[in-house]
C-alpha cells in the first residue's frame, strides 16, 4: 500500500483519485490546499485523514509516502523539490515543469534524495499506446508522425469576455502547447527520440500565451507534424505513416481506437480494451516502480521528459513566448 497526498483540489486531481482508487495499492491520506475549508471538504470527499495549508509542514509529515502534484505548472518545480528534499516520491502532472532548467533541478533533487520522480503524462501508459509500439514495425520505414489535438476551451469564451482564467495566464506557465501540445510532443519523443530540429509557429493572445500553434520536427529519414489549439476544434485523427501502411490513432491524448491501414487496402484493428478511468495505468506503473525499488520510469523517463521539454522550450523561443518562470533560471 502506497500512501498518497495530493496538491491541487481541481478536476484533474479528482479524476486521478477516482482512477487510482481502483488500484488496491493506492490510498489517499493527505490533501493540501491554501485554504483550510477547501482542503477539508476535498479530504472528506475522498476519505483522507490529514489536511495541510503549509507546504513546509506537509513536506515534513510522515503521513504519506508519495505526492501527486496538480497545481498550476509554474509551481511544479518548487513544490516537487521541496517534497523530494524531505524524501517524498513525486508524480507530477504534465507538463512536469515550466522549462528545461526547472526540470533539471527536479531531476537533480530526485537523484540526490533517492526518490522517484515521474511526469504524469497518461497516454504513454495506455494499452493502446503499447499496441502502437508493439506493431510499429509492421508499417515499414516510418516517414511521418502526425499528431493533432485541437480542442476549443470553454475558458476561451470567458477570455473573450474579458476574464483571463489560469488557462490563458502566462504567470502560471500555461497556454495551448503546455496544456494540449504536450500530448502531441511526448508520444513523438517516446517513439522516435528527440528531433534534430524543430520549426514552430503560434498565434499569441494578448494575455501573453499561445492560443494555438504548430510544430514541424525534423528527423533523419522522417518528419513530425504537430498541431494543437485551445481556440479552435479539430476532428482529425492522428497518424504514423510508413511505407507499408499507416497507423491511424483516433485521439493522440488517449488512444482508444487504433488500426493499421495497409497499402493493399486491408485493415488490422490493434485496439485494446482499456479501463474507463484510464489514469489508473500511470498510478499503477508509479506504484509498481516503488514496490520494486526502481527510481526512474522506463516509459516517462527523465530523458523523455527532458526531450519533450527541450522541444517546447525551442518552440517557445521561436514564436516568442516567455514565462515569468523562465527568469527564475537565469
Amino acid at each position: 500500500m502506497t500512501r498518497f497526498a495530493v496538491i491541487g483540489t481541481n478536476w484533474i486531481t479528482e479524476e486521478l483519485i477516482r482512477a487510482a482508487q481502483e488500484s488496491p495499492q493506492f490510498t489517499l491520506t493527505a490533501v493540501y490546499s491554501r485554504k483550510e475549508e477547501t482542503a477539508r471538504a476535498f479530504a472528506d470527499k475522498f476519505g483522507a485523514a490529514h489536511i495541510f495549508t503549509d507546504l513546509e509542514k506537509m513536506a515534513q509529515s510522515d503521513q504519506f509516502d508519495a505526492v501527486y502534484i496538480a497545481s498550476p505548472n509554474s509551481f511544479h518545480a518548487e513544490q516537487a523539490v521541496l517534497l523530494m528534499n524531505q524524501g517524498k516520491h513525486v508524480l507530477c502532472e504534465k507538463p512536469i515543469a515550466s522549462n528545461t532548467g526547472e526540470l533539471d533541478k527536479m531531476i537533480a533533487a530526485a537523484k540526490k534524495n533517492n526518490v522517484l520522480l515521474m511526469e504524469a503524462l497518461k497516454s504513454t501508459f495506455l494499452p493502446n499506446f503499447q499496441a502502437i509500439r508493439d506493431h510499429l514495425h509492421k508499417i515499414g520505414p516510418v516517414r511521418r508522425y502526425f499528431a493533432s489535438y485541437c480542442q476549443y476551451s470553454s475558458r476561451y469564451d470567458a477570455y473573450k469576455s474579458g476574464t483571463v482564467l489560469n488557462a490563458f495566464n502566462p504567470i502560471f506557465s500555461n497556454g495551448a502547447m503546455m496544456d494540449l501540445g504536450v500530448y502531441c510532443i511526448y508520444p513523438m519523443v517516446v517513439l522516435f527520440g528527440k528531433p534534430e530540429q524543430v520549426a514552430a509557429n503560434a498565434v499569441l493572445l494578448e494575455s501573453g500565451v499561445d492560443g494555438e500553434g504548430s510544430i514541424l520536427a525534423k528527423y533523419g529519414e522522417m518528419d513530425g507534424v504537430l498541431m494543437y489549439s485551445k481556440i479552435t476544434q479539430s476532428h482529425l485523427p492522428s497518424e504514423i505513416q510508413g511505407e507499408n501502411g499507416t497507423i491511424v490513432i483516433d485521439k493522440i491524448s488517449q488512444p482508444e481506437k487504433v488500426e493499421i491501414r495497409y497499402r493493399d487496402g486491408s485493415v488490422e484493428d490493434l485496439s485494446q480494451p482499456q479501463q474507463a478511468r484510464n489514469m489508473v495505468y500511470e498510478v499503477e506503473h508509479f506504484i509498481g516502480l516503488l514496490e520494486k525499488g526502481v527510481l526512474e520510469s522506463p516509459v516517462n523517463s527523465y530523458e523523455n521528459s527532458r526531450n519533450a521539454m527541450e522541444v517546447m522550450d525551442e518552440a517557445r523561443k521561436q514564436f516568442g513566448l516567455v514565462y515569468p518562470a523562465d527568469y527564475r533560471n537565469d
